[in-house]
C-alpha cells in the first residue's frame, strides 16, 4: 500500500510523458490514468515542495499542464480524468525534446539550476518510436534531467534503455501488460521520496555530491576548492599560499605539492634544493675526445687540429689545406696542428710564408763556374770568356790560343 505524501516536504519538478498513440488501447489508456493517480499519492505536491507537469503525446505532442500550472492534487487528478486519447502516432523524440526546450523551462514553471531542485521526467510506452530518440535523450539526460522510462508489452528494451538515465536497473522498467503497471508506484515511491537525493539526480558534481532535506551540495575533496558553478573542483594553488621552500619550481597536485628543478639541475635529497647535472660524469656521453658540460646538456669538443664530425660525438683531423684559406701560392703542406707553405723546385719562400719567387742558383756560390755562371728555368750552367771554351766537365774553360798551339 501507499502511504500518502511520503515525499512530504521533498522538492522536485516531475513531468510525465505519456504515450497516447493509438496502439494504445482505451481500457490500456485508462489504466495509464490509474497508474498517475497513484504516483500521485505519495507526492507532496504544492510551489515549494513537488511540482508537477504532464504531456502526452502521438504524431504531434500536447501539454496537458505544466509544472506552474496546478498547486492542489485534486486540481491535477482532475486534469487527467479529463485527458483524451489522442490515438495517432508515436514520435517519442518529439516528445523528448518538447519535454527539455518547453516543459522544464522555467518559464512554464521549473525552477532555476542553481537551486538544485530535482528535475524528473517519467516517460511511459507501449511503442516502437517513428523517430530517433537517442541524442535527443541525451540531450535531455545532459541538461540536468533524469529520466525514468517504462515500458509495456513489447517495447525494445535497448529503446528504453537509450532514453533512461543510468544505472539502467534504477531507472528503465518493462512490463508486460498495463494490467502490471499499477505495480510500479510503490518502487518508484521508495526511489522517489526514500532515495538519497544524490542518487537520483543527475546532480553533475565533480567530486562529492552531499544531500540535505531539501536538495544537495557539491563539495570536493582534500586539496580542492568549489568553483563558482557549484559544481566542479579546481586543485587549490597551495604553491601560492604556503611557504613551500622550493630553490627552483613548485608544482601543485592533488592535496599537496612537489618541488621540481629547471632543466639541467636535479633534486637534492632535502627534496627541495637543486644541484646542476655533471652530464659529462655519467660516462655514457660517447665524446672521442672532450665532453663539456652545458646549462642543460652536454656537447662533444675535439683536440686543436681536429674537427666535430655530423655525428657530434667523434673527431677526424683537420685538413686546413683543403680550407681554401691557407694563402700558400705554390703547395700547402699540412701538419699536426697547422699548415706551412712550400715552393716548387726552383722557387725559394718569400718572408711573408706563403708567395715564392724564382731562385738565382748562381749566387749560392757553390756553382763550381770557372768563369761566368748563367741562371736557367731550374739550375744554372757555366760559360767561359770570350777566346775560351768550356770543358767537357762543364765548369773549366780552356784558351783556344792554347789548343791552337797544340795541334
Amino acid at each position: 500500500a501507499l502511504a500518502e505524501s511520503t515525499c512530504k516536504g521533498k522538492p522536485m519538478d516531475l513531468v510525465f510523458i505519456i504515450d497516447s498513440s493509438r496502439s494504445v488501447r482505451p481500457n490500456d489508456y485508462e489504466k495509464m490514468k490509474e497508474f498517475l493517480y497513484s504516483m500521485l499519492t505519495f507526492l507532496d505536491i504544492g510551489p515549494d515542495v513537488t511540482r508537477v507537469g504532464l504531456v502526452q503525446y502521438g504524431s504531434t505532442v500536447n501539454n496537458e499542464f505544466s509544472l506552474k500550472t496546478y498547486n492542489k492534487k485534486a486540481d491535477i487528478e482532475k486534469a487527467i480524468r479529463e485527458m483524451i486519447h489522442l490515438a495517432t502516432g508515436t514520435m517519442t523524440g518529439l516528445a523528448l525534446q518538447y519535454t527539455m526546450n518547453v516543459a522544464f523551462t522555467e518559464e512554464e514553471g521549473a525552477r532555476p539550476l542553481e537551486l538544485n531542485v530535482p528535475r524528473v521526467a517519467m516517460i511511459v510506452t507501449d511503442g516502437r518510436p517513428q523517430d530517433t530518440v537517442d541524442e535527443i535523450a541525451a540531450r535531455t539526460r545532459n541538461s540536468g534531467i533524469v529520466i525514468f522510462a517504462v515500458g509495456v508489452g513489447r517495447v525494445d528494451i535497448n529503446t528504453l534503455k537509450a532514453m533512461g538515465s543510468r544505472p539502467y536497473e534504477d531507472h528503465v522498467f518493462l512490463v508486460a501488460n498495463f494490467s502490471q503497471i499499477e505495480k510500479l508506484p510503490t518502487l518508484f515511491q521508495s526511489k522517489l521520496c526514500d532515495a538519497d537525493i544524490c542518487s537520483v539526480v543527475d546532480h553533475g558534481c565533480a567530486h562529492i555530491c552531499v544531500s540535505s532535506a531539501e536538495s544537495y551540495v557539491c563539495k570536493c575533496r582534500t586539496g580542492y576548492t568549489l568553483n563558482p558553478d557549484q559544481k566542479t573542483c579546481s586543485s587549490q594553488d597551495l604553491c601560492a599560499v604556503e611557504n613551500h621552500g622550493c630553490e627552483h619550481l613548485c608544482v601543485n597536485v592533488p592535496g599537496s605539492y612537489i618541488c621540481q628543478c629547471r632543466e639541467g639541475y636535479k633534486l637534492n635529497e632535502d627534496r627541495k634544493t637543486c644541484s646542476r647535472i655533471d652530464f659529462c660524469a655519467s660516462g655514457d656521453h660517447g665524446c672521442e675526445h672532450y665532453c663539456v658540460n652545458t646549462e642543460d646538456s652536454y656537447v662533444c669538443q675535439c683536440h686543436q687540429g681536429f674537427t666535430l664530425n655530423p655525428d657530434g660525438r667523434t673527431c677526424s683531423r683537420l685538413d686546413y689545406c683543403a680550407l681554401e684559406i691557407h694563402g700558400c701560392e705554390h703547395e700547402c703542406v699540412n701538419t699536426e696542428d697547422s699548415y706551412f707553405c712550400r715552393c716548387y723546385s726552383g722557387f725559394v719562400l718569400n718572408p711573408d710564408k706563403k708567395t715564392c719567387r724564382k731562385t738565382g742558383y748562381c749566387a749560392l756560390s757553390n756553382h763550381g763556374c770557372e768563369h761566368d755562371c748563367v741562371n736557367t728555368e731550374e739550375s744554372f750552367v757555366c760559360t767561359c770568356y770570350t777566346g775560351f771554351i768550356l770543358n767537357p766537365d762543364g765548369k773549366t774553360c780552356t784558351s783556344k790560343i792554347s789548343i791552337g798551339s797544340v795541334l
